[in-house]
């Protein structure tokens, strides 16, 4: 009874010592995700596409704010050609399931797009990222809507 009594707490022991480090590798992986998700947005107002390239999978996608679909390169050459006054993300939230990462947020943007066109608008977007097979985290996805302010 004794040694049933013993596994049983060694057991459970385990079992909670491992549902912590699963809380913090998660942990540290989100917090990882929106550090991303910052650096893309400084790059982007700085219009270095060169800093962006790295955090964006090579069959990344990208659904804008206007319902256009463009990938990796379009959205690269569209970071190089913009001008940002205000180009800043808030409210960021991740979330992870294995190799799988969401991350939301805000953002506000003024200045012109890559046509040369004024822009002022708010949005919401949502990002998907994954965890490759070297390791490195990429975004595969990004979609946002224009929000009223």
């Amino acid at each position: 009874m004794k040694k049933t009594l013993l596994c049983f707490v060694i057991a459970l022991t385990a079992l909670s010592l491992q549902a912590q480090t699963g809380e913090k590798m998660s942990s540290d992986v989100d917090k990882s995700i929106a550090k991303m998700e910052e650096q893309w947005a400084a790059a982007s107002k700085a219009s270095n596409a060169e800093a962006v390239s790295d955090l964006l999978a090579d069959d990344f996608v990208n659904l804008n704010s206007d319902g256009t679909i463009i990938h990796k390169s379009k959205t690269l050459e569209n970071i190089k050609k913009s001008k940002w006054e205000i180009n800043e993300i808030g409210d960021v939230k991740v979330t992870t399931v294995g190799h799988t990462a969401i991350a939301s947020g805000t953002w506000h943007g003024k200045g012109t797009d890559a046509d040369g066109k004024p822009i002022d608008a708010h949005e919401k977007w949502v990002d998907t990222w994954t965890k490759m097979p070297d390791g490195k985290w990429q975004c595969i996805a990004s979609a946002s809507a224009p929000t009223k302010m």
